[in-house]
């Protein structure tokens, strides 16, 4: 019997009505019609310092970081659906991954949440290249964190019409786009699983 992937999904703003908050509810959907067990959660729920080294050398890495490498940690894979902010990785979800990046140890044990974890990207934005730019730094991060990131990603240009009624896309390419990426993150969780149990 084939193993259920969990993916857990999340976007890199925490803006109300956020066009990469939108853009993940569609691959949530998109994954669990495909079989997925889904798990969604909010970075404004694991509020972060920013990184700071000399905080971590007095204090530690922040509790916060340890529970989403945990979290991590349980999932098979990763879904994550990023705004652009001036070209690049906005703020928020960088200081997240790079905090997530420093844990290394949990209840005693020895963890490196992040390290060959499969994961899927989702840009978006309001102007015509759909935050390509930043999906393409967000891999190469991804990739230094030892992550095995999947080859297909979803895009979505003028994202403030992008959606119906019922957050739909309105365009079937970006429909079929989302549908391969969400299908080969869920085939290579599947193939790469190194999720603990909790």
């Amino acid at each position: 019997m084939a193993v259920i992937p969990k993916i857990l999904v999340f976007a890199g703003s925490n803006r109300t009505g956020a066009y990469s908050g939108r853009t993940a509810d569609v691959a949530q959907k998109e994954l669990a019609v495909q079989g997925a067990e889904v798990t969604r959660i909010s970075l404004l729920d694991y509020p972060l310092p920013i990184v700071d080294e000399d905080l971590e050398r007095e204090k530690g890495v922040p509790e916060n970081a340890v529970k989403l490498g945990r979290l991590i940690a349980v999932h098979d894979g990763l879904l994550i659906a990023t705004p652009e902010y001036n070209g690049s990785i906005p703020p928020l979800l960088k200081n997240t991954i790079d905090w997530v990046s420093r844990v290394r140890r949990d209840a005693g044990r020895s963890v490196r949440p992040l390290a060959g974890k499969v994961a899927g990207l989702c840009s978006s934005s309001n102007g015509h290249f759909a935050g390509i730019r930043c999906i393409n730094h967000l891999r190469a991060v991804l990739v230094r964190c030892q992550m095995e990131v999947v080859t297909p990603e979803c895009s979505v240009p003028e994202a403030g019409s992008a959606f119906d009624e019922s957050g739909n896309f309105h365009d079937e390419k970006l429909h079929k786009s989302m549908e391969h990426l969400c299908r080969t993150l869920i085939e290579t969780s599947r193939m790469l699983s190194i999720r603990t149990e909790p």
